[in-house]
């Protein structure tokens, strides 16, 4: 680390040390710090339930949405939920929230002028809660719930609610000032949203997702202090989720596939996509994008250039193939034609581009450049790496997965350490390169450990509890979630499930260690077992997948391409994976015998969770190792003729399988019932079926075979975008 830097990091930390501890273990913190003892002391200030939330009418209508959901969390903690007025009463306290430069001069805070800062302070009769602007008033609600009403920001999906009171006292000297983020932009990316999509459908609102789900989405990544999201993956500039993400004060942004917000995986057919030879038909695309967008919101400009469904463009236009000098350079024009045509509508327009897969590339090549005026965004490769190579510079960004569909990594469960995340992070603070962090959270649910992580660190720019190494967040988490008394045997346990995982061949000399993620049980086992018996896939399903054509996607990942099936890739994959997988067994068998002893410290009432977040995901990854290495050892016997060993280890595989199903059924309890309805993309209910032919075959190969489908992910899509019909991006 430079001196500067050394500089920069010691400064981040002294500047958040105030607070960074209020972000984690919120009961505990304030069954510690806000006892009525200590606050008798300090002539303290009351909340009960007959508190009058004061909001002036003038506020935003994102700050009015907040106040309500602080007057739910007032209702869950006291028993009755507060009035919200426009004004105090002649009489009791009152919390009065707003933007600073709005409240009376004697209720202002001072000093508080950065973007997104906030306070929270007692004055007389007031609780002030106060930003900077809009989303500081925002947050100072959300960290006053969290830090003393004690409501942890992602309840919604931890199930986790507050303990219930008569009163609190406060300090009535309390007056905290929270400073302005580490990351200027911080936000959610719904990605590949499958199981969101098959839990809360939503036809009736047009849209993928119902839009109440979509609240609580936007909801959590506020109470998590983001200020932006993109709203799903294939989605029209219109859609009624992206004019609700602005209604709760969050800026929309796109992904790296849409620029400007074009639904290429709608791209008409017929209808050629090729910027060298027919530029004017995507600028009309572009236009036809932004025009589309609804009036008057906090929009920042994704700018670049993919090809249909999220390819390298080089698969879409011949001339660039194989040339790197000229695909950088039709890439940099189309960023360049994109801001003009943004900046035509909307001159104070700011744009960002994130360089995925082949972008990265090109720039560290030196082939592509990026304008000045451009927030430059390192993608990280799925496993929590950020590809820059060492390249990232001050004012830069990242977009980071803790979740990703590539049929190897994680959609059901997590996978990405914390010390990976904390370290990749890091260096982006000790660089500068603060301006922008988007997660890619995928289902949200699955994953509330490292998004609660991330989203902390892009706060505060580190991570609390990770000073003490990785077992100290995984503790404050665990004793957050489910007590101090189960804390420590849980965290033993997340530092040893996260290290249980087989690894992938590294692609490259000197690539660090990839884990198997729980899709890659999933898929690998399917493209065995119909290897096998059908030796290559015989058709996929046409429905929602694009309307250009398969070929075009083969060796991209999404079809059968050249290292797919065959007898001699049967043969290679069935043995690694014996020796991988059965490796990595024994590790798993240790994890879960520590999740189970943890479950009975912990209390009856988080057990719910603890099945889902812990047992569940355990039982998923543990049972998929051993499904896939029973599966290898069927293939390997049944080509060595030893076909009553095959039989009886697809046997055992489908039995190994049934478990991983009836674990997910046991974390549909409540509102989550249907959660795994949407298992469209890693597919373990495909998975079951599949092997229930593949036993079948063993048995007898005269059978009749099921129709084989090709995994391509596509049948996910026809669900996801269903409610889109037959409607393409306008391209006229």
């Amino acid at each position: 680390m430079t001196q500067t830097n050394a500089i920069v990091g010691m400064f981040l930390r002294t500047t958040v040390a105030g607070y960074a501890a209020a972000l984690l273990l919120v009961p505990c913190a304030f069954s510690q710090s806000h006892n009525a003892a200590g606050a008798a002391r300090n002539a303290a200030f009351t909340l009960d339930a007959r508190m009058t939330i004061v909001v002036d009418e003038d506020e935003p209508g994102p700050v009015h949405l907040a106040a309500n959901d602080l007057a739910n969390d007032f209702e869950k903690v006291f028993g009755a939920k507060p009035k919200i007025a426009d004004h105090a009463g002649e009489s009791g306290a009152t919390v009065l929230i707003g933007e600073a430069a709005k409240l009376p001069g004697d209720k202002r805070p001072a000093n508080l002028s950065d973007p997104e800062s906030f306070s929270i302070a007692v004055s007389g009769k007031d609780l002030v809660l106060s930003g900077a602007d809009m989303r500081g008033a925002i947050y100072a609600m959300y960290q006053f719930s969290q830090e003393y009403l004690g409501v942890d920001p992602m309840y919604y999906w931890t199930d986790h609610e507050p303990p219930r009171r008569t009163r609190i006292d406060l300090p009535a000297t309390l007056n905290k000032a929270y400073p302005a983020p580490v990351f200027k932009y911080r936000g959610f990316f719904i990605n590949d949203e499958d199981l969101l999509t098959g839990w809360a459908p939503g036809a009736k609102d047009h849209a993928g997702i119902s839009l109440e789900a979509w609240n609580k989405v936007y909801e959590t990544s506020l109470r998590l202090k983001a200020n932006m999201v993109v709203p799903g993956t294939w989605i029209f500039p219109d859609d009624p989720q992206i004019k609700a993400a602005a209604e709760r004060g969050l800026i929309v942004t796109q992904h790296h596939a849409i620029p400007l917000g074009v639904n290429v995986a709608r791209w008409p057919k017929d209808v050629e996509y090729n910027y060298s030879t027919h530029p004017e038909i995507l600028e009309r695309a572009w236009k036809e994008a932004v025009a589309a967008y609804p009036k008057n919101i906090e929009i920042l400009w994704s700018v670049g250039l993919r090809g249909l469904s999220d390819t390298s463009y080089a698969s879409m236009d011949p001339s660039v193939q194989g040339n790197d000098a000229l695909l950088g350079k039709r890439i940099g024009s189309a960023i360049e034609d994109q801001m003009k045509i943004v900046r035509a509508v909307h001159p104070d327009a700011q744009f960002v581009t994130d360089l995925w897969q082949e972008g990265a590339r090109l720039v560290q090549e030196g082939y592509l450049k990026i304008p000045p005026e451009v927030m430059t965004v390192w993608a990280d490769d799925g496993y929590g790496y950020i590809q820059d190579k060492g390249q990232v510079a001050a004012g830069q960004g990242t977009y980071y997965h803790v979740a990703m569909m590539n049929n190897r990594t994680n959609q059901l469960t997590e996978m990405v350490p914390i010390e990976r995340i904390t370290g990749e992070m890091g260096r982006f603070v000790q660089a500068r390169a603060t301006n922008y962090f988007l997660v890619n959270t995928s289902d949200i649910r699955p994953y509330t450990l490292t998004i609660r992580a991330v989203m902390d660190d892009a706060w505060l720019g580190h991570l609390p509890g990770a000073e003490e190494a990785p077992a100290g967040y995984y503790r404050r988490w665990a004793a957050e979630q489910f007590g101090d008394k189960a804390a420590p045997a849980i965290a033993g346990m997340y530092k040893d499930y996260f290290a249980a995982p087989a690894h992938l061949e590294p692609g490259h000399q000197g690539d660090p260690p990839r884990e198997y993620g729980d899709q890659i049980y999933h898929t690998e086992s399917r493209q065995m077992m119909q290897t096998w018996m059908i030796d290559a896939p015989l058709y996929a399903i046409p429905g929602q997948s694009p309307k250009w054509t398969m070929p075009r996607l083969v060796g991209q990942g999404y079809g059968p391409g050249p290292g797919f099936g065959g007898k001699e890739w049967l043969r290679t994959t069935a043995a690694r994976e014996i020796q991988q997988c059965g490796d990595a067994q024994p590790r798993w068998d240790a994890v879960w015998k520590k999740a189970v002893a943890a479950e009975t410290l912990v209390p009856v009432a988080r057990r719910p969770f603890y099945q889902e977040s812990v047992l569940t995901m355990v039982t998923i990854n543990r049972e998929s190792n051993r499904m896939l290495l029973d599966i290898s050892k069927s293939i390997q016997d049944a080509q060595t003729g030893k076909m009553a060993e095959a039989q009886q280890e697809a046997a055992n595989a489908l039995a190994v399988v049934a478990q991983v199903r009836q674990a997910q059924a046991a974390a549909e309890y409540g509102k989550w019932k249907n959660w795994y309805r949407g298992d469209w993309l890693t597919g373990v209910y495909r998975t079951q079926q599949t092997l229930e032919a593949y036993a079948a075959f063993l048995k007898d190969p005269l059978n009749h075979l099921a129709p084989p489908i090709v995994w391509s992910g596509w049948e996910a899509y026809y669900h996801i975008m269903q409610y889109e019909g037959d409607r393409t991006a306008d391209v006229q």
